[in-house]
């Protein structure tokens, strides 16, 4: 059995796991068009700078310059209103390593051309090659000093994330791992039709020591368990690898190209059936969190309480279903429906979205209005409520998950962002094109401001993303998947925020956070998630 001590190492593991899957193709990227060497002989210099020489997008590359400084292989100095990239005692080395990644962003590469959910011979040929070079040392210097030795490691964790990642998550998805953990042992022409490359992997897995083998047939060790039943950790990381083995056409090239979609079209940029499992699995902590408070709000004096729920960003419904069974089986009003009817609307911007959360909830037999909703226009959310259902947005407790820093980017007033002075240290991109950290803390308050005349009176309940400053992340090494949410949604526009940011943002815009309901996670500086219930200052208990 796994101790705790066991059990915080392995997590450091998926970490740094996770760091990998976008530190292969940033750094290799870098390396290989030249820019750690331009860091290195300019001692000091600007993204723009840098943009100029290599006629790259300035966005995408200060994003990919804060991935550096969040491992700890640079350092970031801000002046003005500028920021600049410095080499540290540990550049020389680490970009040294940089080449190393090579052999997992080709496969990366490799890959597109291959069934995004199966495992095919050819992948498994080259993957094969990929893991003998691992499991023989091909990546160490023995004779390396200790900063050496740290960005070895540091460098083959990466290399093992890279590996195991896209294994993990199309073994998760497939099902197979339950299918393990309903058998004492296995072997694999029963889970694969080409068991010979299948074991490929499976044998690699021992080698990690995730499985016992013995006469070709396999078990799971407690170490491999504790893996397989994260397997979601991975998911939403790996949905965005269609971008991330495109990040040197995002940086060097077109930065419309995964973008531009015609509409009905798939999205380019992310695999978004494994983004919706893997965000399942790895919200769970914080969706109970949600529950007890949805159970508070609907356990006080009924007519005190929301007329009903609005979840903008409803996806498939899920969310909305879960919630309406709390209510329905744990609190007062789930008691009184039928004089006191619960209003449930599910809004989404993706017409494909509003399709199937209308199925599932009229299969789940939940009545439900389904409708059209841009997070960014509560205003004409609030017009077609009242115009077409006779109730008003604001009668409505508003939830909505992990989706205000994936609004669609929208200049703010000049004049607000003028005034400001940046207190964020995100990096953020638009197409290619650099944002300035007071633009989109500007954009921030009048997105927020849209929604305060509606959440004045029930609130606005909601699970946020944050980025954390990079000298932070680069201090506490494995301790959190920052800097895979920074890459993945760096690249593809999206504006997460520190969770100090969001907060004096929201106050700004008149909302605050109950303490009573707030929650982050971790509970200490490196918080990623955060969960409000925002309500106007005056009225917030």
């Amino acid at each position: 059995m796994l101790s705790k001590v066991d059990k915080s190492k392995l997590r450091e593991d998926i970490f740094r796991h996770l760091d990998g899957l976008v530190m292969a193709p940033v750094a290799y990227t870098l390396f290989e068009k030249g820019v750690t060497d331009a860091l290195l002989e300019s001692q000091k210099v600007s993204p723009a700078d840098l943009a100029i020489r290599f006629g790259s997008n300035e966005g995408y590359l200060n994003v990919a310059l804060r991935l550096l400084t969040a491992q700890g292989w640079i350092d970031r100095k801000v002046e003005e209103n500028d920021i600049f990239y410095l080499p540290n005692d540990k550049s020389v080395t680490a970009f040294s390593y940089f080449r190393h990644y090579g052999d997992v962003v080709r496969l990366l590469k490799f890959g597109e051309d291959f069934h995004p959910r199966k495992f095919e011979v050819e992948p498994f040929l080259v993957l094969k090659d990929i893991m003998t070079k691992y499991k023989n040392q091909y990546y160490f210097n023995e004779a390396a000093n200790e900063i050496e030795q740290d960005i070895q490691q540091q460098v083959l964790k990466h290399i093992e994330g890279a590996i195991v990642g896209p294994t993990v998550v199309h073994l998760g998805m497939g099902g197979m791992f339950h299918k393990y953990f309903m058998e004492a042992s296995f072997r694999a022409e029963e889970f694969h039709k080409d068991p010979e490359s299948f074991s490929i992997i499976l044998d690699f897995l021992c080698w990690l020591g995730w499985f016992h083998c013995k006469n070709r047939t396999y078990s799971f060790t407690d170490k491999g368990l504790f893996f397989a039943r994260r397997a979601s950790a991975y998911g939403v990381t790996v949905s965005y690898l269609p971008m991330l083995r495109h990040v040197d056409e995002l940086i060097f090239g077109d930065p419309h190209f995964l973008r531009d979609v015609s509409p009905g079209e798939p999205e380019k940029h992310v695999d978004r059936e494994m983004n919706v499992w893997g965000s399942g699995g790895a919200h769970s902590t914080y969706f109970k969190k949600v529950d007890e408070i949805i159970i508070d709000i609907f356990n006080r004096d009924l007519n005190e309480q929301p007329r009903g729920i609005l979840d903008m960003g409803c996806g498939n419904g899920a969310f909305l279903k879960h919630i309406f069974e709390v209510i329905e089986l744990r609190t007062k009003r789930g008691q009184h429906l039928e004089d006191y009817p619960l209003f449930l609307v599910g809004a989404d911007y993706n017409e494909a979205a509003i399709k199937v959360t209308r199925s599932n909830l009229i299969q789940a037999d939940i009545w439900a209005k389904v409708i059209h909703g841009d997070i960014g226009r509560p205003d004409l959310l609030a017009q077609t409520l009242q115009e077409d259902y006779g109730i008003s947005l604001s009668d409505l407790l508003n939830v909505r998950t992990f989706l205000d820093h994936n609004r669609i980017w929208s200049d703010p007033d000049p004049e607000l962002v003028r005034g400001r002075k940046a207190i964020g240290s995100g990096a953020f991109a638009h197409r290619g094109l650099r944002l300035d950290n007071k633009a989109v803390e500007a954009n921030l308050l009048q997105h927020l401001e849209k929604w305060s005349p509606y959440v004045q009176k029930h609130g606005l309940l909601i699970i946020e993303l944050h980025t954390v400053a990079p000298e932070l992340v680069a201090a506490a090494p494995g301790q959190t998947p920052v800097t895979a949410y920074d890459a993945t949604h760096g690249f593809s526009d999206q504006y997460i925020v520190e969770l100090e940011v969001f907060l004096k943002i929201a106050e700004e815009a008149g909302l605050v956070s109950q303490p009573k309901y707030f929650s982050k996670y971790p509970n200490n500086e490196l918080a990623a998630v955060s969960i409000h219930l925002l309500k106007e200052k005056e009225k917030a208990k």
